[in-house]
C-alpha cells in the first residue's frame, strides 16, 4: 500500500533542493561570526565527550556547515536532511562526513544508537501538531542521558519565505515560544537544562533561542 507523504515533507524537500547551492553560498561562512552559535556548540561537543562520546548527528543539515563545525571539533558526526540536493552539495564540501536523505519524522538510527543530537533551525518546518513526534524520535534514537541542542527563531507568527535568492517557491518558517518547545520536549522525556535567548543580530527580525536538553534516565 502506497502512504502519503505529508504535505509539510514534499513543501520543505522542494524549496531546500531548489535553493540548496545558493544557500550554501550565503551562509556557508556565517558560523566564524556567530559567537553564540559556536559557544552553543562547543558546549554541546564538550558534554558528548565527557560522556565519552559515540556517534552523534546533525538533524537537518542543510550544505553540512554545521555538521562540519561539529567534525572539526572532534565528534564522531554524521548529517540527515530532507532535501536530496542539500545532500548532495554536503556530501561535495565534506566528502570524510557521512550524510544521507531522511525525515525528522522517521529516523533511520537504531533505538539509543546516538550519544548526541544537534537540530541546528530543523524543527521550524513542521506544523504544531507533527512536533510531538519529531520529539518521540529524539528521544528514541538517544542514549540515556545524552543531550539535544535546538535552536529555533522566538515567535507566535510564521513567516512566509517567497521566491528565495529567486526561485519560484515558498515555504513557511514556524516560530516558537522556548517555553512551549521545553514542554513538549520533557512530555517526550528530554528535560531541558539549559535554555539560551539572544536578541536579533545582523538583520534577524526576532530573537533566536537555544534549547540543551537531555535525555531522561529511567
Amino acid at each position: 500500500m502506497t502512504t502519503t507523504e505529508p504535505e509539510f515533507l514534499t513543501a520543505a524537500r522542494t524549496f531546500y533542493d531548489a535553493v540548496a547551492a545558493d544557500y550554501a553560498d550565503r551562509y556557508g561562512g556565517a558560523l566564524a561570526t556567530a559567537t553564540w552559535d559556536r559557544a552553543v556548540l562547543a558546549a554541546f561537543a564538550e558534554l558528548v565527550a565527557a560522556a565519552g562520546g559515540g556517534r552523534v548527528a546533525e538533524l537537518g543539515c542543510g550544505p553540512g556547515r554545521i555538521t562540519g563545525h561539529l567534525a572539526a571539533l572532534g565528534l564522531d558526526v554524521s548529517g540527515l536532511d530532507l532535501s536530496p540536493r542539500m545532500v548532495e552539495v554536503a556530501r561535495a564540501a565534506h566528502p570524510e562526513i557521512p550524510f544521507q536523505v531522511g525525515s525528522l519524522l522517521d529516523l533511520p538510527y537504531g533505538d539509543g544508537e546516538l550519544a548526541g543530537i544537534v537540530a541546528w533551525y530543523s524543527i521550524i518546518h513542521t506544523p504544531a501538531e507533527q512536533l510531538p513526534r519529531v520529539f518521540a524520535e529524539f528521544h528514541r534514537v538517544l542514549a540515556p542521558g545524552a543531550p539535544a541542542v535546538l535552536a529555533f527563531q522566538v515567535g507566535d507568527a510564521s513567516l512566509c519565505i517567497e521566491d528565495p535568492f529567486g526561485h519560484p517557491v515558498t515555504l513557511d518558517f514556524r516560530r516558537q515560544q522556548p517555553a512551549h518547545i521545553a514542554a513538549l520536549a520533557a512530555e517526550a522525556g528530554l528535560k531541558v537544562t539549559t535554555r539560551l535567548l539572544r536578541d536579533p543580530e545582523d538583520g534577524e527580525k526576532t530573537p533566536q533561542a537555544y534549547l540543551l536538553a537531555h535525555k531522561v534516565v529511567e
